[in-house]
């Protein structure tokens, strides 16, 4: 199990979990219960394909509710190596398991430079109680 505590975010709300596989650094890549919940009723999410290639703060897929269509920024330079295409179907899942089952892409993290813009669970909670003032 995911514990929110120990995973890095993204100001854009997509939370990383980092994981070493072979020589590649994994960044497994989703929502967060806060970004979850202020979007409300989902109703599509757009993912993208295997081998895209991606770059920190760039969007890499749309994420709609009822309220707004919003983008997906990747929080890190990589390359697509897993998605999770089932959450299309299964969009409860970001309800239900933001941090788990609701992770949506794996990066092959290309630099590492990136990670450092990124907030830990503290820092993250700062920002959304500011947000909700």
């Amino acid at each position: 199990m995911v514990n929110p505590e120990q995973l890095l975010y993204a100001e854009t709300h997509e939370w990383v979990q980092i994981t070493q596989q072979n020589s590649d650094q994994i960044a497994t890549v989703g929502i967060s219960a806060f970004a979850v919940e202020a979007l409300t009723d989902l109703v599509y999410i757009q993912l993208p394909e295997v081998g895209q290639q991606v770059s920190a703060g760039e969007s890499f897929g749309e994420i709609e509710s009822v309220k707004a269509v919003s983008d997906l920024y990747s929080p890190v330079d990589g390359e697509i190596v897993e998605v999770h295409g089932a959450l299309s179907d299964e969009l409860e899942t970001l309800n239900s398991d933001p941090y788990n089952n609701g992770w949506m892409v794996k990066v092959r993290i290309s630099d590492e430079g990136g990670l450092s813009k990124l907030l830990d669970f503290e820092a993250y909670q700062k920002q959304c109680a500011e947000a909700g003032e």
